[in-house]
């Protein structure tokens, strides 16, 4: 499955809560990190990547010809296919390889969750236009509530169903704000707290793990489960 991450406003959280997604889909993929079933994040943000990235070829290598897809895959506690941070590599990436590069991935792998440009430009249609179904992340401000509208009306144009919405650094979120979401979005909120160690996860490379007495485990677990039931 082919998963979008969007969100129609930077710096929601949209590239963490893609990262932790990916580390929760594979425990509940495999027991075992090297088993063949391992979900692969993609930093799809060809100007402003925010995953980890490590020695060796990257997506703006993948878009330009340069490198084949699978040998850009870094493993680590998350399989992450991550994007180069240079203007040149980015100007040199072409768009049109992006759904053969995602799904040759999915081939692999099984599972991709694409953490996909803020915004409306075109590159951020280019992963909706390609995923399966898309998840859209949110804070619960209110100003960025007709932000997320416009991408969910994108991702509707597109063809890409909605599996949910997550409303990050969400405390205290009354009860009327969150049916708001889901009335306007037409899909189940998953609340978030504020959380240090998610927040820190992208700097750290250490994701939440089902191990982990944090109050955000459990909800990106069943949030996990609700991709899994949306696969099937």
């Amino acid at each position: 499955m082919i998963l979008a991450v969007a969100g129609g406003k930077g710096g929601v959280g949209k590239s963490t809560v893609a990262y932790n997604l990916g580390a929760a889909l594979t425990d509940s993929g495999s027991s075992s990190a090297s088993s063949a079933h391992r979900a692969v994040v993609v930093d799809a943000d060809l100007s402003m990547a925010n995953l980890p990235v490590g020695r060796g070829p990257d997506l703006h290598d993948v878009l330009a010809g340069r490198a084949c897809p699978l040998e850009a895959v870094r493993h680590g506690v998350v399989s992450v296919l991550p994007c180069g941070r240079s203007l040149a590599g980015a100007r040199a990436a072409d768009l049109r390889r992006l759904a053969d590069t995602v799904r040759a991935v999915e081939r692999e792998y099984g599972d991709v969750v694409v953490d996909c440009p803020a915004g409306m430009r075109s590159d951020a249609g280019v992963p909706l236009a390609v995923a399966d179904a898309c998840l859209l992340v949110s804070t619960p401000d209110p100003f960025a509530v007709a932000d997320v509208v416009r991408t969910r009306e994108l991702a509707r144009e597109l063809d890409c169903g909605l599996v949910g919405v997550v409303l990050n650094r969400a405390d205290d979120v009354p009860k009327r704000t969150i049916e708001t979401f889901e009335r306007l979005l037409g899909a189940p909120v998953t609340c978030l707290p504020t959380d240090a160690a998610l927040a820190r996860s992208l700097e750290t490379g250490r994701p939440l793990g089902a191990d982990d007495a944090d109050p955000a485990t459990g909800r990106l677990s069943r949030l996990a489960d609700t991709v899994d039931a949306a696969r099937h």
